[in-house]
């Protein structure tokens, strides 16, 4: 087989190009160079390897998992019998919590009427026995803290230009300068920006921490 760029290997095995580039990354990946163009090229092992990689994470294979059969640690029936244990686990899981979820449909009471503590107080001491059941609150507060943060860090940029402008405007000559009092003006606004943004960074913070989320949508 030529060499195949990466959106014609996209095509050929139904991976997107992020997820190649991601297998890449985590060195279960490895196409070689192309000396003319240094562009990466994509022969029959690779596509092999995609494929493996495509079938595997279809199943569930945990990427470790992958790496380990790949560098001959595990043969596939080694790698395969571990994952079984972990979805027989997982299968022994989703049946209590079918069983739980099973009992509360002949439920008829409005929900501020449920009795959610002697359930919690059921799960829990199914959770001692070995169960584990989803937890999508803590997933949901993890995700929640990055756009917060994002935006704080892009106004601080933003504003940090326009204090750096200002400064610069400073040092200009006399006669180039704005006047001393519209500067410390303009001076202030960026600081006061910064400030608040960082204080409502910190009070969303403080709500995540104590669970004040609207997750919702994720149910």
């Amino acid at each position: 087989m030529r060499g195949l760029k990466i959106n014609e290997v996209e095509a050929l095995v139904g991976i997107t190009r992020k997820n190649i580039r991601f297998y890449e990354s985590e060195g279960l990946l490895a196409p070689r160079r192309n000396s003319e163009n240094g562009y990466r090229d994509y022969g029959d092992g690779e596509v092999k390897v995609l494929l493996q990689i495509k079938l595997l994470r279809k199943l569930g294979v945990p990427l470790e998992e992958i790496r380990r059969m790949q560098s001959g640690i595990h043969t596939v029936g080694d790698g395969m019998r571990r994952h079984l244990v972990s979805l027989e686990r997982d299968r022994d899981n989703l049946d209590q919590a079918i069983r739980l979820c099973a009992g509360l449909t002949d439920r008829q009471e409005r929900l501020g009427d449920l009795d959610a503590g002697s359930l919690l107080a059921e799960m829990e001491a199914m959770e001692q026995s070995g169960a584990t059941f989803q937890d999508k609150q803590k997933r949901d507060i993890r995700i929640r803290y990055v756009a917060p943060v994002f935006i704080t860090v892009l106004m601080v940029l933003l504003m940090g230009a326009f204090a750096g402008l200002l400064l610069w405007l400073t040092a200009l000559g006399a006669e180039d300068a704005p006047p001393a009092l519209m500067l410390a003006v303009l001076t202030l606004v960026p600081l006061v920006v910064i400030g608040g943004v960082v204080l409502a960074l910190i009070q969303r913070i403080r709500e995540i921490g104590r669970g004040e989320i609207d997750d919702a949508k994720n149910y």
